[in-house]
C-alpha cells in the first residue's frame, strides 16, 4: 500500500462525514475516561446533585455519545458546574467554562436580540416586511414580515437544503461563502406556504433578520452584535467569525458513530456557510450570560417585549425539554417542574442548550461536544432532553445552585 494511501483514505472518510452531517445538520451541521465534578478551577462551585452528574457521564459514556459535555446551571450570582468527559480526546483535559465553541443554531437568538432592540429604538417594526427593507429579493417574499421571520411563519425556502448550496460545501467544506448572498441560493424557489399560515424552522429566517438589521441601520450585522448584545452583557469571549478556526482554548466537535473512533470535526466547517443562523462562537459562561439577559428581557420596552413573549406551536431544532413552543427568536420549554425560556442549537460536532427564567436571575446551558438530533441519534436525543428536563427542575428549585436558600 502506497505511504499515503491511508492519509487519502482519512480525507475521503473526514468529506463523507461532512457531506452527511453537513445535510442533517445544516437543515434541521479513542474517548478520555469520564470526568464529573467542580468547574475545574474556573469556577465558584462544583455539581451538588449526585444523580444529575451520574447521568451526565452515562450519556457521555453511551456508545456513539459525545465525548464531553458540560452543563451550567446560575442563579444569584453563583453556579453549579457538571462536566464530564474530555474537552479533546487524547488530553483527559475536562470540559471548562471558558472553553470556546460552537453555538449552532443558538445564535438564532443573537440575531432575535438585534432585531427587538431596534424594534424598541424605532430603527425597525416588527411588521417591517422584507419588500421595504430587502427589496431586492424575489417580489414572492416581499410580504414576509420581521415577526413571521422570527417566529418560523416566514415560509421561506430554507437555503441549507437547496442542492447547490449542499454540493458546494461537500466540495469544499471550508469554503468561504458571501454570507449575505446566502439566500440566493434558493432565490428561485416559491414561499412553503402563505406567510403566517403555518410553521417551519428555516435557516433563511435569521439570515433575512440579519439583512434587514443592516438595511435599517446601514451598519454591519457584526457590529450591531457588539453594540446591542456582547457590550451590554459584558460578553468577552462571543464572536462571530467567516472562517473555520476556533480560538483556544476550545471544546472540541466530534462525530461519533459507534463502533468507529470519534472523529474530530471542530475545524472542518467554515462559519461563513451558516452566519446569523448559526455561525456565533462563544464559552459556555457567556452563553449563560447571553440567555439571562434575553429570556429576561433585558434593555426591552414592555411593548416589544409582549411580542417576544407571543408563542406559536414549533419546536427548535433539536427539540427542547418538556413542550416546545415558539416565540420571537426565544422558545418556551414547559416542564414538569415549570417553564424556561431559550434556544437549542447543533452542528457538527456540538449540541447547545441556553435556557433563562422569566425575570432573567437563572440560566441552563448544556453543551455536547457531538451532533444530537432526531437524525443522527433519536435515541440519544430522547436521553438528552429527559437530563435537560432535570436540570431544568434543578434550576427551578427553591435552592440556588450551590445550595443557597
Amino acid at each position: 500500500m502506497p505511504p499515503d494511501r491511508p492519509r487519502r483514505q482519512r480525507a475521503a472518510r473526514r468529506g463523507a462525514v461532512v457531506a452527511v452531517l453537513a445535510a442533517a445538520s445544516l437543515a434541521g451541521l479513542l474517548t478520555g475516561p469520564a470526568h464529573a465534578g467542580g468547574d475545574g478551577g474556573d469556577g465558584p462551585h462544583g455539581p451538588a446533585d449526585r444523580e444529575l452528574r451520574r447521568r451526565l457521564q452515562a450519556l457521555v459514556g453511551t456508545p456513539g455519545g459525545p465525548p464531553g459535555a458540560v452543563a451550567v446551571l446560575t442563579a444569584g450570582g453563583r453556579s453549579e458546574v457538571y462536566r464530564a468527559g474530555t474537552s479533546q480526546i487524547g488530553t483527559g483535559r475536562p470540559p471548562r467554562t471558558g472553553d470556546h465553541m460552537r453555538i449552532a443554531s443558538t445564535a438564532k437568538a443573537f440575531s432575535g436580540s438585534v432585531a427587538l432592540h431596534l424594534a424598541d429604538r424605532g430603527a425597525l417594526s416588527l411588521d417591517d416586511t422584507l419588500g421595504r427593507r430587502l427589496p431586492r429579493l424575489p417580489s414572492a417574499w416581499h410580504r414576509v414580515t420581521l415577526r413571521q421571520l422570527l417566529n418560523h411563519t416566514s415560509g421561506l425556502p430554507d437555503y441549507t437544503e437547496a442542492p447547490t448550496f449542499i454540493a458546494e460545501l461537500t466540495a469544499d467544506p471550508r469554503r468561504h461563502f458571501d454570507s449575505r448572498k446566502l439566500l440566493d441560493y434558493v432565490a428561485g424557489d416559491p414561499l412553503r406556504f402563505r406567510p403566517g399560515s403555518a410553521y417551519r424552522y428555516s435557516n433563511s429566517d435569521n439570515i433575512a433578520v440579519a439583512l434587514m438589521a443592516e438595511a435599517a441601520t446601514g451598519q454591519r450585522y457584526e457590529r450591531l452584535l457588539a453594540e446591542l448584545v456582547y457590550r451590554p452583557l459584558g460578553l468577552r469571549h462571543t464572536t462571530l467569525p467567516q472562517g473555520y478556526r476556533l480560538p483556544e482554548p476550545y471544546l472540541h466537535g466530534y462525530a461519533t458513530d459507534a463502533p468507529d473512533t470519534p472523529e474530530d470535526v471542530s475545524t472542518v466547517l467554515s462559519a461563513s456557510g451558516v452566519w446569523a443562523s448559526g455561525g456565533i462562537v462563544s464559552t459556555p459562561r457567556d452563553l449563560g450570560a447571553f440567555i439571562r439577559g434575553y429570556a429576561g428581557g433585558r434593555g426591552l420596552g414592555p411593548a416589544v417585549r409582549r411580542q417576544q413573549l407571543t408563542f406559536v406551536e414549533g419546536s427548535s431544532e433539536p427539540a427542547g425539554p418538556g413542550r416546545n413552543r415558539a416565540g420571537l427568536a426565544l422558545f418556551s420549554y414547559t416542564t414538569r417542574c415549570g417553564t424556561v425560556y431559550g434556544h437549542t442549537g447543533n452542528f457538527p460536532g456540538y449540541t447547545q442548550l441556553a435556557a433563562g427564567t422569566k425575570d432573567g436571575k437563572r440560566s441552563l446551558t448544556v453543551s455536547l461536544t457531538s451532533q444530537v438530533n432526531s437524525t443522527t441519534n433519536p435515541r440519544l436525543l430522547a436521553t438528552l432532553r429527559a437530563l435537560q428536563e432535570d436540570f431544568v427542575c434543578r434550576l427551578l428549585d427553591r435552592r440556588e445552585p450551590g445550595g443557597k436558600r
